[in-house]
């Protein structure tokens, strides 16, 4: 069985750090890079800030992070129970929020910092975010 975890906790701010932490760590015992390990807390704080920000706005929730060691790398998800996403795609663009305090660029980072990511949502269901990272090749020594 391939090295895993799943870490649930209540939807609030202090969580977030958590969760980066949870993943960095998890990263770094699978083997990823300083460089590799910086990107990945990235993407995972952007994940769980979405979902203390947008998944309850009105109360709080559940949030469910699990990754899982692959033969080339981890697998990340970020899972809610919230109100959803209407429309995905939408969403993914740069600088669309629904909160006109943020930025909107928590997709765009998620994205560009996983080789693989993909987001399932419905409205009233919650939302899934999925990241796939491999590892970089080891330099070869010359």
């Amino acid at each position: 069985m391939a090295n895993h975890f799943e870490l649930h906790c209540p939807s609030r701010a202090e969580n977030v750090g958590l969760c980066r932490v949870a993943a960095a760590t998890f990263a770094a015992n699978a083997g990823f890079s300083v460089a590799e390990i910086e990107e990945i807390k990235v993407a995972v704080s952007e994940a769980a800030s979405n979902v203390v920000v947008h998944a309850y706005p009105k109360e709080e929730g559940a949030l469910t992070l699990r990754c899982e060691e692959l033969e080339d790398g981890i697998v990340i998800e970020v899972r809610d129970q919230g109100v959803g996403i209407e429309d995905i795609a939408q969403a993914r663009q740069a600088s669309f929020s629904t909160d006109p305090e943020r930025m909107g660029l928590g997709f765009v980072f998620m994205e560009s910092f996983s080789d693989e990511f993909a987001v399932e949502s419905a409205p009233g269901r919650g939302t899934r975010v999925k990241m796939r990272k491999r590892r970089e090749a080891p330099a070869e020594a010359s």
